[in-house]
């Protein structure tokens, strides 16, 4: 039997809400709010709101992002700042770019986030930043990593592109460091339907300082006190999030029933480890990811050859990418295990129990033919 089963349904989540996404683009477009549009303040005061920060400064996309929020630190050049070898290429790409230097540590093996022991390891006279990744939708270990920030004087950005909504000890994402970025990519829990993200801050100044970098470094129209650069959520994007903010609830908690059912489907089957639940944290479920110890890439075709979609989050470690091998010769022994073994699953606000039962069936089968 085959079927035709969505990683993301993006279609049946618009539809759901078609109407009032429909009226809030048409409002953009009638009134020719393009640029900076009255959406954009709009969207930025409710994301505030509803994840208790006290500024969000929209931006492009998340990747902008994470080189705002290093430009909005008074970083100089070689400065180093210390991120997981495990996580998507963008975290470390805007390190790079502004001339800084990646201190790659390993992960641990079970919620795939920065490993707190390794930190201390390569804390040098240089290192200005910590900058953990919320992975898959679960938070970093923040208490440790912020009392180590505290000790040493660094600063700590939070990459929370695939958390929104996670919380930490009670605390939502976005509020656990210095600041936080975000990403609006349209499979993103809250996802626009084209680029966009966000910085979070607590913090006046740093929150000044991050809305005149993202706007050419003007503190004023015309009148530029920093270098900055060009990086905006267009008008349309906001209204569409307008809406989608105000289903990110309901959203996060039917990521979350769909992962207690394929805990429930797939506990018992040997072969595989079902995601682990931190006591600290909440899981918002970007990705339901298993580890698969043997034939991972054998049981993705045999999944594939079903209808069932699945992908590899992520196939090789940072420090193995051939534009960043020359930064380090050390061996990370986790995050060098974990591209072998990781499968996500399909995850989405729309999926259903009887699409679970078949994807979690061929996975019995697969194992115990």
């Amino acid at each position: 039997m085959i079927r035709n089963i969505e990683m993301v349904d993006l279609k049946s989540q618009y539809n759901e809400i078609k109407d009032r996404i429909d009226d809030s683009i048409l409002e953009v477009i009638s009134n020719c709010e393009f640029i900076n549009g009255s959406k954009v303040k709009e969207f930025a005061s409710a994301l505030s709101n509803w994840n208790k920060t006290k500024h969000t400064i929209p931006c492009a996309n998340g990747t902008d992002g994470l080189q705002i929020a290093l430009m909005a630190l008074g970083l100089e050049p070689d400065d180093e700042v210390i991120v997981p070898a495990f996580t998507y290429i963008a975290t470390v790409e805007v390190i790079s770019l502004l001339k800084l230097k990646p201190i790659f540590v390993d992960v641990y093996p079970d919620t795939f986030n920065m490993k707190v022991e390794s930190i201390h390891n390569v804390i040098s006279d240089r290192t200005k930043v910590i900058m953990p990744v919320h992975l898959y939708g679960q938070c970093s270990e923040m208490d440790e990593i912020n009392k180590i920030a505290e000790e040493h004087k660094l600063f700590v950005i939070e990459d929370l592109a695939q958390a929104i909504g996670s919380e930490y000890k009670g605390t939502k994402v976005g509020n656990l460091g210095n600041i936080g970025v975000t990403s609006f990519f349209p499979s993103k829990n809250l996802g626009c339907y084209g680029d966009g993200g966000a910085l979070l801050t607590n913090d006046d100044e740093l929150a000044g300082k991050i809305k005149m970098i993202a706007n050419h470094g003007q503190s004023e129209k015309y009148i530029h006190d920093i270098i900055g650069v060009n990086s905006r959520l267009d008008t349309v994007q906001a209204a569409i999030l307008i809406e989608k903010l105000k289903e990110l609830n309901r959203y996060i908690e039917n990521r979350q029933g769909a992962a207690n059912v394929y805990d429930n489907l797939l506990t018992g089957i040997d072969e595989i480890t079902i995601p682990h639940r931190s006591s600290n944290s909440t899981h918002v479920f970007h990705q339901y990811t298993i580890k698969v110890v043997q034939r991972r890439d054998d049981l993705k075709k045999f999944l594939q050859a079903k209808g069932i979609p699945s992908m590899i989050y992520y196939p090789l470690t940072i420090p193995q990418q051939s534009a960043y091998s020359h930064l380090t010769n050390k061996s990370f022994i986790e995050s060098e295990s974990l591209v072998n073994q990781v499968l996500s699953l399909p995850m989405h606000t729309h999926l259903s129990k009887e699409d679970q039962i078949f994807i979690c069936d061929s996975i019995k089968s697969f194992f115990h033919a």
